[in-house]
């Protein structure tokens, strides 16, 4: 294919990843509001509440992790396209759900349906992204697709801020579904990624190949090296870490700091807008100062440290700084940790893809589980015991790696 074609066929792909996770970012800073507004009609207490929050955020990865590795090896056989498509179609139902619950069941209900059908879209458009790369300029190519990730965070908690303000007068109720003023935002991501569907179903080729799956035991060793292994524990620090920080930081800023859900955002706006500038920054220019394997190093030191100091700063400005030096060390490691697994193996990219995904939903299950756990015994615990894993993963995984020829 020739540049402008393959230039349109990464641009829709990282179009699908945006609109994916803008509806993520949308539920960021409203989730704990939500929740609660919901929780109140069952006269639950604050402890039920910030466990059904750790839930909520947890339950999605969790049906994200069992059905993952499904859609990556089915993506390997019948080609990226129809796979994404379905998780779109799957993304459309959920934020409507959402949009329309009345319970803290039919909540958990979208989450689970969108947990199932979503986990398609990020593993699989990043296989494709790989399909369609070169390995020279793989770890850029990854880049950008964290980019798009990143910007759909930094407009998902705006649009979900604004679009829920008070001032919009907006109730009706038709049998069990109910549409107010919290339904908007995700009624207007749903119409979004309805639109994202059409395009993609339209203009999207399918280009991967139909390969038979191998059985062979020796190709399952080679996915599974010590190499890949590695990759994976840093892989499942780094969402661990990740998903406890958002999930606490809500939660954080609400009891705590006494943050609005504007305010909430902001701080996950920033989050994303660092992650955004800086992802390509470091794939393009990172390598030229430091081998990728010390950028994933001293990004781990960057986060690590910032959590430790979280907790001690109660000042807005403070916090959003320290929350720009967190999110400076996981642009640092994200971008180079996803190029290595796509270089592992050429034939098994999806299925590699879809693991590490995979091994990433361990960490986002149990981070908000754990983080809303050691809430309870203080706001200080969880955003040290966070720092502390990721400075402890340095001294324990680093030190054993022989990577591969891009992050020596």
């Amino acid at each position: 294919m020739n540049k402008r074609e393959k230039l349109n066929r990464i641009s829709l792909i990282l179009l699908s990843l945006f609109v994916v996770m803008l509806g993520y970012g949308i539920l960021l800073p409203t989730l704990p509001y939500y929740t609660e507004r919901l929780a109140l009609k069952d006269n639950l207490d604050t402890d039920l509440i910030n466990f059904h929050i750790g839930l909520l955020t947890s339950i999605y990865p969790f049906f994200q992790l069992l059905f993952v590795v499904v859609w990556g090896k089915l993506s390997d056989k019948y080609g990226r396209k129809p796979i994404i498509i379905i998780g779109l179609i799957g993304f459309v139902i959920m934020q409507l759900l959402t949009g329309l619950a009345t319970s803290l069941t039919m909540l958990y209900t979208a989450r689970i349906f969108g947990g199932i059908f979503t986990s398609s879209v990020i593993p699989v458009s990043n296989a494709y992204l790989s399909d369609i790369t070169s390995e020279k300029r793989r770890t850029k190519v990854m880049a950008w697709s964290g980019v798009a990730i990143s910007t759909g965070v930094i407009f998902g908690p705006v649009i979900g801020g604004l679009l829920s303000q008070t001032d919009i007068h907006l109730e009706y109720s038709l049998g069990l579904l109910h549409l107010d003023r919290f339904s908007v935002p995700f009624l207007f991501a749903s119409l979004l990624g309805f639109i994202v569907l059409l395009i993609i179903s339209k203009w999207l080729k399918n280009t991967a190949k139909v390969i038979k799956f191998n059985t062979e035991k020796r190709s399952l060793r080679f996915s599974f090296s010590k190499y890949f292994i590695i990759i994976l524990m840093i892989s499942f620090v780094m969402q661990f870490v990740v998903t406890l920080f958002e999930t606490v930081f809500s939660i954080y800023g609400k009891d705590e700091l006494a943050f609005n859900s504007n305010q909430v955002g902001i701080g996950f706006m920033i989050c994303g807008s660092v992650m955004a500038i800086l992802q390509p920054v470091f794939a393009s220019y990172g390598e030229k100062v430091l081998s990728a394997k010390k950028q994933i190093i001293l990004g781990l030191l960057i986060s690590g440290i910032s959590l430790i100091a979280f907790p001690f700063f109660k000042n807005e400005f403070l916090v959003y700084g320290l929350i720009v030096v967190f999110a400076a060390g996981g642009a640092m490691v994200t971008p180079n940790l996803l190029s290595a697994v796509s270089l592992i193996s050429q034939e098994n990219t999806g299925r590699n893809i879809s693991i590490q995904s995979s091994t990433n939903s361990i960490g986002q299950i149990l981070g908000p589980i754990i983080g809303t756990w050691l809430v309870a015994a203080g706001f200080y615990y969880p955003f040290i015991i966070a720092g502390s894993v990721i400075l402890i993963s340095i001294g324990f995984v680093l030190p054993s790696m022989k990577l591969k020829d891009t992050l020596t």
